[in-house]
């Protein structure tokens, strides 16, 4: 005669494990969002960003773009090396997700960089971290502001300009919103003939090319 086991009850604790093993399986299947390009150190990307002083940057350099930061590789994922407070890794995708309608676009050089150019980059990222931002817009690296922290590490990292440096006085200075700044930042004492690279100088720079564009 055949011995037939009796089936195993199921219990509420055994559906309460499944239904989490479920859950999990769900989660990892979900599609994760990706990237318009394949990042690589050393390019650089443009948004517009929801700061306080966006507005007058916008009107000074008649561009969208107010914000601007450089790829590096940190345990060996994509993050965005910024002046943004204070200069720190940012996380791609957060980066991404703080600027206006998360639209950004990311340009990289046409001539490829080296491996010994790279290792300059993060070298400069070494030197340059944790650096206070500068609302003045100073040429000196005690303070450091978004675009000039990514003009000097292509400068110093490689060589290249990117982008030309202009002076305080060659931007448009008329409009209420950069008036405002102006006064609350310098006073009557507006360093004219101060140096400056603008985000917009940065990307118009023809050393550069789009490899992803998204909302714009």
């Amino acid at each position: 005669m055949e011995m037939r086991s009796e089936p195993k009850r199921i219990t509420g604790k055994s559906i309460i494990s499944l239904a989490i093993v479920v859950c999990l399986l769900l989660l990892f299947m979900q599609p994760r969002a990706s990237l318009a390009w394949q990042p690589q150190p050393g390019d650089i990307i443009f948004q517009t960003s929801p700061s306080s002083q966006s507005l007058a940057i916008h009107k000074a350099t008649h561009s969208l773009w107010s914000h601007v930061g450089i790829i590096l590789l940190k345990n060996n994922k994509p993050m965005v090396f910024e002046a943004s407070g204070d200069v720190r890794y940012t996380p791609l995708q957060k980066w991404i997700d703080h600027g206006v309608g998360k639209s950004y676009v990311a340009k990289r050089l046409k001539q490829p960089l080296s491996t010994a150019q790279v290792q300059a980059l993060n070298q400069q990222a070494g030197y340059f971290i944790g650096k206070p931002y500068d609302i003045l817009f100073g040429w000196s690296d005690t303070d450091i502001y978004c675009s000039e922290l990514v003009w000097k590490m292509y400068f110093r990292a490689a060589g290249l300009k990117i982008g030309t440096v202009q002076r305080i006085e060659d931007f448009d200075l008329s409009s209420p919103a950069v008036k405002k700044i102006i006064k609350a930042r310098y006073g009557d004492k507006l360093p004219l003939n101060e140096q400056v690279i603008s985000p917009v100088a940065m990307f118009d720079s023809p050393l550069l090319e789009t490899v992803a564009s998204v909302g714009y």
